[in-house]
């Protein structure tokens, strides 16, 4: 597997329209339309969704962002230590570098805000916003493709991924012990399938038990599904800071929580009630 073309579409002045950028949007506004659709479907103003975006996507994605510099991002020359030394490179989204639980935590404190001040339900919004994305991640992932980024330890898998050495990560940038000719994992493509599969299943459980279903039921399936995958994947991370002498990093932690958490509350939503009548 090679990467693909150059990162930038093209220029205009000195603006330029990147592959990353393209494929955030698409993956925004794929979201963006099972979520206005789910929403309608369930009987709520589907112009409330769309006016949410613009409350979700700014702090999300800056969530993403920080959450990525100050905490995902390999320590050394590369990552922190880079940021540190060159603070405007922080908010350079662009370039890649995010990190979904970062956004999770931003994007869903907005969502709060939002449904607090217009006086809304939040669950149906949290279902539908559930719902589409895993298709945003799965779609947004092959960014990481473009910019030669999210990428394992070295394989022989006929998968595996070219990454040319201006965009190693030490110690595979020594091209003494990891020539060109080394493949590495794909990341992104592991996790981009991951995805599909989940808004597959989501979507059969929320059309085929939709009776069944409680509100807030597809979000705690999602914080089932995306961190289970998500706990093993970062096993093959080469870009993460690991808690020393262990294998295991923040987002294992997080991920542990959240299945953990959703489980919890999927039961406590679905046990039997034990409120028996009384006989007279």
């Amino acid at each position: 597997m090679y990467p693909p073309v150059d990162p930038i579409i093209f220029h205009i002045g000195p603006l330029a329209l990147r592959w990353y950028g393209v494929l955030m949007l698409t993956a925004i506004l794929a979201a963006a339309l099972v979520a206005s659709r789910e929403v309608a479907r369930k009987g709520e103003d589907s112009e409330n969704l769309w006016d949410m975006l613009f409350w979700i996507l700014i702090p999300g994605f800056l969530g993403a962002r920080l959450y990525y510099v100050f905490i995902q991002s390999p320590r050394g020359e590369s990552g922190l230590g880079y940021y540190l030394q060159n603070p405007g490179e922080i908010l350079k989204i662009w370039g890649g570098g995010i990190h979904i639980f970062g956004g999770f935590i931003a994007g869903s404190i907005a969502l709060w805000l939002f449904t607090r001040i217009r006086k809304l339900n939040p669950l149906p919004y949290l279902d539908a916003i559930a719902l589409g994305l895993p298709l945003a991640q799965a779609i947004g992932r092959w960014g990481n493709f473009i910019n030669q980024e999210l990428y394992g330890p070295p394989t022989t898998l006929p998968w595996g991924l070219r990454i040319d050495p201006q965009h190693r990560i030490p110690p595979y940038n020594d091209l003494s012990t990891y020539p060109e000719s080394a493949r590495f994992h794909p990341l992104f493509l592991y996790e981009s399938l991951w995805n599909f599969l989940g808004f597959a299943i989501l979507f059969w459980i929320s059309r085929r038990f939709q009776k069944d279903l409680k509100e807030g039921d597809i979000a705690l399936l999602y914080l089932i599904w995306y961190p289970l995958g998500r706990f093993f994947i970062e096993f093959l991370r080469t870009d993460s800071w690991f808690f020393p002498g262990t294998l295991f990093n923040v987002v294992h932690i997080l991920s542990a929580i959240s299945v953990i958490s959703a489980v919890i509350g999927l039961y406590l939503s679905h046990r039997p009630s034990t409120t028996q009548g009384s006989n007279v």
